[in-house]
C-alpha cells in the first residue's frame, strides 16, 4: 500500500477499499457505495453518514488509519436521526430568516413528528415562555422556504471553536439554553454547524447537504406546527398527522412548570445541581408526582359509583407498576380499598401462546392471554360475586390457583395493570363505562436545548438498562439489543390506544437524567467496540456527558416511595 492511501473496509459490499490520504468518506461512498439497499424491503436509500468502527461519523469524515466502514440511509436508526437533525436545521434558517426577531424552539417528539413553537423573545410575568401563534398561512411560507433551502443543495459545514467563542454566539443568536450548556461542559472548544452562514450545534452527526431532505412537511398544531419527516415503512411518505391531544397537553403542562422553576433545559439542570440544589429539585419533582397521584385518585373516587374497575397501561419502564402501587395508596387515603391484580395472571398456557413470524412465543400479543376468562372474571366481579383469581407459573408456562378468592364489597376498586390494559378489544365484553383507565409514559419534556429535543425512549431506555442489570442480571449490551424489538412491540400494542385514558400521568422526574447517569454510565462502558451493541453505547454516553450526575448522598434523598426506586432498588411499596 502507497504512503499517500488508506485501506478500509467496506461492510457493504464485504471488500477492501483504497482512498487517498486526507480524501473523505463521501469519496468512497460515492464511488462503491451510493445507496444502501433494506434487506428486508428491498428498497434502496441515499448513504447519509457512516459507521466507522462501530462510531457514527458525517461523509465529511476523513480517516486516517485501517477502518471498518459501514454505509447507512434512513432505513438505519442512525441514519434517520442524522436526516431528522439536519431537517431540523433547515427549519432553523428558514425561521430565523422569516422571523428574524423570534426564536424557534423544537419542544418534544410525538408519533407524528417533532412539535416546535416559535416564541417571542423573553418571558411572560408568571415565568412561561410567550409562543407567537403560527397561521396557516405562516405554516405555506415556512414550508416553501424550507424548500427553497433543500433546492440549493446548500452543505452542512462542521467547525471547531473555542467554548467562549461558541458562547458568545449562541447569546447573540437569542439561544440562551444553548450557551448555559456549553458553559456547564466546560471544555476548551466544541463543533458547530454552519448553513448559508448561520452557525448552530446538534448533538450527532448532519448528512451531506440539503438536498438530500426530499421528503418532508409541516401541519399546524396547538399554538405551533409538527415537523414530518418521512415513514419507516415508505421513505416518500412522510409520518401521518395524529392527534395526540392528551399526550401534547402533558408535555406542554410539565414544560411549563419547567419553566416557572427556571429549568428548562440540561444546561439549567446541571447548573441548578452544581450550585446544590439537587436535593431542593428532588423534593420539588417528587411533590409534583405525589399531587398528580392524587388528583387521579380524586378523579376514581368521584366516579367510584360507576367506574369500579382502574386498567393501567403503558410502554416499557414507563413506571407502570410503581403508578398502580401509587395510585393505590391514594385511593386509601379517600376511605377506598384497591385490589391491585396484575395482568399477566391472566396468561393462556404456555402451549396455546400465539408465535411471531420467526416462530418464538410472541407474550407481547393480546391473544397471550385468556380474553374470554378474563372478562368473565371481571362481569362476575362487577355483579358482586366471588371470583377466584389465578396465578400464572412462568416457569412452567401454565396458569395456577390457589384459593385466592376475591368479591368487590362496597369501598372495594380493582386496580390492573398491563401492556394491553388501555386496549378495548381486551375487555370487549364488559361494559366500558365501568371502567377508568390510566395511561403512564415518561413524557421527557426536559430538553438538551432550544433545538434539540431528548428523545422519551432514551430515557426509558436508560431505566430499564439499569433494572435489568440490577434486577435480572442482563447485561447493557442485551437491552440495548432488545430494544428495538421491544419498542416495535409497543407501536403495535400500545401507542395506538393511548389516547383511549381516561387520564395521562407523566412519569417523567427532572432529575433522573443526573440520577440514571450515575448507574447508567458505568455499565455502557463495558461494552466493547466490536459489539453491534457499541455505536448505540457510544450514542448513549455522548448524550450523558452533557449530564452532570448526581453524588450517592444526594440519591440517597429520592424517597422510598418513588418510581425512580423501582429501577435503582430501595423501594417500599407493597401490594398489601
Amino acid at each position: 500500500m502507497e504512503k499517500n492511501e488508506i485501506t478500509l473496509f467496506c461492510v457493504n459490499d464485504g471488500k477492501n477499499h483504497k482512498i487517498g490520504n486526507g480524501q473523505d468518506l463521501k469519496v468512497l461512498s460515492d464511488k462503491y457505495c451510493p445507496t444502501v439497499t433494506d434487506k428486508k424491503t428491498g428498497q434502496k436509500f441515499d448513504v447519509l453518514a457512516a459507521l466507522v468502527d462501530n462510531k457514527l461519523k458525517e461523509l465529511s469524515f476523513k480517516p486516517a488509519n485501517l477502518h471498518r466502514v459501514e454505509f447507512i440511509g434512513y432505513n438505519h436508526p442512525d441514519g434517520r436521526r442524522s436526516y431528522v437533525r439536519s431537517l431540523c436545521f433547515v427549519l432553523q434558517n428558514a425561521v430565523r430568516e422569516l422571523y428574524p426577531d423570534k426564536v424557534l424552539v423544537i419542544d418534544h417528539s410525538l408519533p407524528s413528528g417533532l412539535y416546535c413553537e416559535i416564541i417571542e423573545k423573553g418571558k411572560s410575568d408568571d415565568g412561561r415562555n410567550k409562543p407567537y401563534f403560527v397561521t396557516d398561512d405562516e405554516i405555506d411560507r415556512i414550508r416553501e422556504k424550507m424548500k427553497e433551502i433543500v433546492a440549493k443543495d446548500l452543505p452542512f459545514t462542521k467547525v471547531k471553536m473555542f467554548s467562549e467563542e461558541a458562547e458568545d454566539l449562541f447569546l447573540a443568536n437569542n439561544q440562551p439554553q444553548k450557551a448555559e450548556l456549553q458553559k456547564s461542559l466546560g471544555t476548551f472548544s466544541c463543533s458547530v454547524y454552519y448553513l448559508d452562514g448561520n452557525a448552530d450545534t446538534f448533538h450527532g452527526p448532519l448528512i451531506p447537504s440539503t438536498g438530500y431532505l426530499k421528503v418532508f412537511d409541516i401541519s399546524g398544531m396547538g399554538d405551533g406546527f409538527c415537523l414530518q419527516s418521512p415513514m419507516m415503512t415508505d421513505f416518500n411518505k412522510v409520518m401521518p398527522m395524529k392527534r395526540q391531544g392528551k399526550i401534547s397537553a402533558a408535555l406542554k403542562e410539565y414544560s411549563d412548570w419547567c419553566s416557572i422553576i427556571n429549568i428548562e433545559s440540561v444546561g439549567t439542570l446541571n447548573k441548578a445541581v452544581k450550585d446544590g440544589k439537587a436535593v431542593s429539585i428532588i423534593n420539588l419533582a417528587e411533590s409534583l408526582h405525589e399531587r398528580n397521584y392524587a388528583r387521579i385518585a380524586d378523579r376514581i373516587y368521584a366516579e367510584r359509583g360507576t367506574k369500579r374497575i382502574v386498567m393501567i397501561a403503558g410502554p416499557s419502564s414507563s413506571g407502570k407498576t410503581s403508578s398502580s402501587l401509587r395510585i393505590a395508596l391514594q385511593c386509601k387515603v379517600l376511605g377506598l380499598k384497591p385490589k391491585v391484580i396484575e395482568l399477566d395472571n391472566y396468561f393462556v398456557d404456555r402451549e396455546h401462546t400465539p408465535k411471531d413470524e420467526d416462530g418464538n412465543y410472541d407474550f407481547e400479543s393480546l391473544y397471550a392471554m385468556d380474553l374470554e376468562f378474563l372478562n368473565k372474571q371481571l362481569n362476575e366481579l362487577l355483579e358482586g360475586k366471588e371470583v377466584e383469581i389465578p396465578r400464572f407459573d412462568f416457569k412452567t408456562g401454565n396458569r395456577i390457583f390457589e384459593g385466592n378468592k376475591l368479591r368487590l364489597e362496597d369501598k372495594d376498586i380493582l386496580i390492573m395493570e398491563g401492556i394491553h390494559a388501555l386496549n378495548p378489544e381486551m375487555t370487549s365484553a364488559v361494559d366500558n363505562s365501568r371502567i377508568f383507565r390510566v395511561y403512564v409514559s415518561a413524557l421527557t419534556s426536559l430538553n438538551i436545548d432550544e433545538n434539540n429535543n431528548m428523545s422519551t425512549s432514551d430515557n426509558r431506555l436508560l431505566r430499564r438498562m439499569v433494572r435489568d442489570n440490577r434486577v435480572r442480571g442482563i447485561t447493557p449490551e442485551e437491552t440495548i439489543m432488545r430494544w428495538n424489538s421491544v419498542r416495535r412491540g409497543e407501536s403495535r400494542n400500545i401507542f395506538p390506544f393511548q389516547e383511549n385514558a381516561d387520564v395521562l400521568f407523566n412519569s417523567a422526574l427532572i432529575f433522573e437524567l443526573p440520577m440514571l447517569k450515575y448507574y447508567a454510565e458505568p455499565l455502557l462502558r463495558r461494552i466493547a467496540p466490536n459489539s453491534p451493541a457499541y455505536s448505540e453505547a457510544v450514542r448513549l454516553l455522548k448524550f450523558l456527558d452533557y449530564i452532570v450526575a448526581l453524588q450517592p448522598g444526594e440519591i440517597s434523598a429520592i424517597p422510598p416511595t418513588s418510581i425512580m426506586r423501582e429501577f435503582i432498588g430501595g423501594q417500599t411499596l407493597t401490594r398489601d
